[in-house]
């Protein structure tokens, strides 16, 4: 809890010192007020001017006033630290997540880191604003307020130190019951997130296959399970309010019960109105004192949660990436890639998905990768984008080895077109120009962009033309225009790399030859990397690489592989006739 509080900004911190200043000057006004009742019992008892009853009651109205006027400002205050720490910590952590590379992305999931951007943020910052007075108000009033009552009588100072030990003691338990549960209750959370997202995004299959009531039994469960936990929880709680009462109340009963006993046997007026006068100070001051463990058990109510809540958050912060920059910023080769001896293995995994890999494709030529589901396509081109590290061998990028590129001087080289298009909420310029290239992506570009990747003819038929809205994830265009889209958002780079991770398996065959065509003339000097299922994509690739349960079982010309590579042919034999195979694109 206390390193998430390092979040905090200068200016929140400065605003979290004065409150607990204010908070100060608070209860020295509320710990006034006993002392001029005490004064007050005196006057009225030996029937003093009135004068001084008056002047002795506005100055109790002056104190009252005056704490009420702190509060405010300590409300506000605390508000503003508990806003200012949500801020900070809510940027510090997406920051984080998007330095993050997959390996640790895939230890958190989607759903939790969501969870704990909103959620979990939301209940410190919630502890913070309820907190901020009463944590630092109550032991100095509990404090204070001992340090008053003692002396001025040891029966009663007995009477209040054993309510506040059953106090605390109940506290205690509480809180080992109930933190641990905190922690299934966030937990469940998660699933929650995660059943409903899956739910949501999968809401056609479900229909189609009249799924409804499975689904709604799998959330039903959960839902169900987090209910009790947090039902156990809450009527645990709900001992608290009651049982504070009924401490706070008998204590004052036992105190003046206890008082009015002491008070008979004293002899004499003066003795018994200093008695008296005691009684009453001493009684405000014990309920002082139980008031602020009540203030410590409502922060205590909160704490678990919050707590639990702060160490999830931290989890994240202190994921340490384990893709780190370099510091080379350019070289001398441009459009090389070369990979030697590569093997590579997913973190937590013994087996190795790619073993051995070696290949180089060069300037403007074209790198085909085929082979069957699951044999390793795309994890290899991943390597090359680093979203992860190769666990064996070097990855060379125009000469240099990717791990000493800087990301941004990596990824300016590179325009990747992922396997699942993914499109943002915003205009096709938008998402076309999205995020920072070398140069900056003009008008020209873009429409450049466009004519290439076979959008033309879909852009140009819409009311707004690449002003046209696209819906988050591209809900409104269809998955070969969305395909084509995240085409154009590559080309529009002008990278050195071109990496299609099947990217045209939404396209028709048509769409796909001409999009082909168009790269092969347009795009001469760029070099390509495409991996395919299609035969048809790639037989005029300059060199194609078949891979096989993770390893190169070919590598060569279509010509050089239809006659030498099983696998391949295979492949081939499946998709075309042989007259096709052996004809032209």
């Amino acid at each position: 809890m206390f390193k998430l509080l390092k979040n905090m900004g200068k200016q929140e911190v400065a605003m979290a010192i004065l409150c607990a200043i204010l908070v100060i000057a608070q209860v020295y006004f509320d710990l006034l007020l006993p002392d001029f009742m005490s004064e007050l019992t005196v006057l009225i008892q030996s029937q003093g001017a009135v004068n001084s009853i008056l002047l002795t009651g506005l100055k109790m109205l002056g104190c009252t006033l005056a704490s009420a006027g702190l509060a405010v400002a300590c409300g506000y205050l605390s508000a503003r630290v508990a806003g200012g720490f949500s801020f900070n910590t809510r940027r510090k952590l997406f920051n984080h997540v998007m330095s993050l590379g997959q390996a640790e992305m895939n230890g958190f999931s989607v759903p939790s880191l969501i969870t704990r951007t909103t959620n979990d943020i939301s209940q410190v910052q919630m502890l913070i604003s309820m907190g901020l007075q009463n944590i630092i108000k109550a032991p100095i009033m509990a404090v204070w307020a001992i340090i008053k009552m003692v002396g001025k009588s040891g029966e009663l100072s007995l009477v209040t130190a054993i309510a506040v030990v059953l106090i605390v003691a109940v506290v205690i338990v509480v809180m080992s019951i109930v933190l641990p549960r905190f922690r299934i209750v966030q937990k469940l959370t998660d699933k929650l997130n995660g059943l409903s997202r899956e739910n949501v995004s999968g809401i056609n299959v479900v229909h189609a296959f009249n799924a409804e009531e499975y689904q709604n039994n799998k959330f039903e469960q959960t839902n169900t399970k987090m209910m009790k936990t947090q039902l156990f929880n809450q009527r645990v709680f709900a001992v608290f309010q009651p049982y504070m009462s009924f401490m706070m109340n008998g204590l004052s009963l036992v105190i003046y019960w206890l008082g009015a006993a002491l008070l008979n046997g004293i002899v004499g007026f003066e003795a018994r109105l200093g008695m008296l006068s005691n009684i009453v100070v001493f009684g405000t001051y014990a309920g002082y004192v139980v008031m602020s463990f009540m203030m410590l058990v409502m922060i205590f109510m909160m704490l678990p949660p919050a707590q639990v809540s702060a160490e999830r958050v931290n989890q994240v912060l202190n994921a340490k990436p384990s893709i780190i920059e370099g510091v080379i910023t350019n070289s001398a080769l441009k459009g090389n890639v070369e990979f030697k001896n590569v093997s590579f293995k997913y973190p937590d995994s013994n087996e190795y998905e790619l073993e051995n890999i070696t290949f180089e494709v060069t300037k403007s030529q074209t790198l085909a990768i085929i082979g069957a589901t699951g044999s390793g396509k795309s994890t290899l081109i991943n390597l090359i984008a680093r979203f992860y590290d190769a666990t064996d061998g070097e990855i060379l990028v125009d000469g240099i080895n990717i791990k000493d590129y800087t990301f941004d001087a990596l990824y300016n080289k590179l325009g990747y077109v992922t396997q699942k298009a993914v499109l943002f909420s915003g205009s096709i310029r938008q998402n076309i120009t999205f995020g920072q290239s070398v140069e900056e992506i003009d008008e020209e570009d873009v429409a450049e962009a466009i004519k290439l990747s076979q959008a033309e003819e879909f852009v140009n038929k819409l009311p707004q033309q690449t002003e046209h809205y696209i819906a988050q994830a591209g809900k409104n265009v269809s998955g070969g225009q969305k395909q084509r889209l995240a085409i154009a958002r590559a080309l529009a780079r002008k990278p050195e790399i071109l990496i299609f991770d099947d990217s045209f398996s939404a396209l028709d065959y048509k769409t796909d030859a001409r999009l082909r065509s168009e790269l092969e003339n347009n795009l001469a000097d760029t070099t390509k990397i495409i991996v395919a299922q299609r035969i048809s994509t790639i037989k005029n690739a300059d060199k194609i690489i078949v891979l096989d349960d993770g390893k190169i079982v070919g590598m060569g010309t279509h010509e050089q592989l239809i006659e030498s590579c099983k696998v391949y042919q295979e492949i081939a034999y499946s998709q075309l006739s042989a007259s096709e195979l052996k004809g032209g694109k």
